[in-house]
């Protein structure tokens, strides 16, 4: 009887364990963008410890046909970051690298992608 319980209790955990989903990392650090508000000034965004990988597409810059693009990213993540033109990492693309300083104004920018630790 006792042996039956603990094959059962083995088999549970095991279960368990193959069901569970991947547990998400995170970049360790700050992205930050700018964007022009619907009152027509300059906002920032920080986003601590973002997900990675990923594909982040700004929701402030969604829709092209309705907003502005986001600017002057700044990487301050432990990753390599690539910016996109346009939503989804997709359109024209520059890659940031970990700690870096902020971009110019001109970077503009509506999603972002980025990598593992290990680049």
């Amino acid at each position: 009887m006792r042996l039956r319980h603990t094959a059962a209790a083995a088999l549970g955990a095991l279960a368990l364990v193959c069901t569970q989903s991947a547990s998400a990392s995170a970049a360790t650090g700050d992205f930050s963008y700018k964007f022009v508000g619907l009152d027509g000034y300059p906002q920032s965004i920080t986003l601590h410890d973002p997900e990675s990988p990923a594909c982040i597409t700004l929701p402030e810059t969604v829709d092209p046909d309705s907003s502005e693009p986001a600017f002057a990213p700044h990487n301050d993540t432990d990753t390599w970051v690539m910016v996109f033109s346009e939503p989804d990492c997709t359109g024209d693309s520059w890659t940031l690298r970990p700690h870096g300083t902020a971009a110019t104004d001109r970077l503009t920018l509506r999603s972002v992608y980025l990598t593992d630790r290990t680049g």
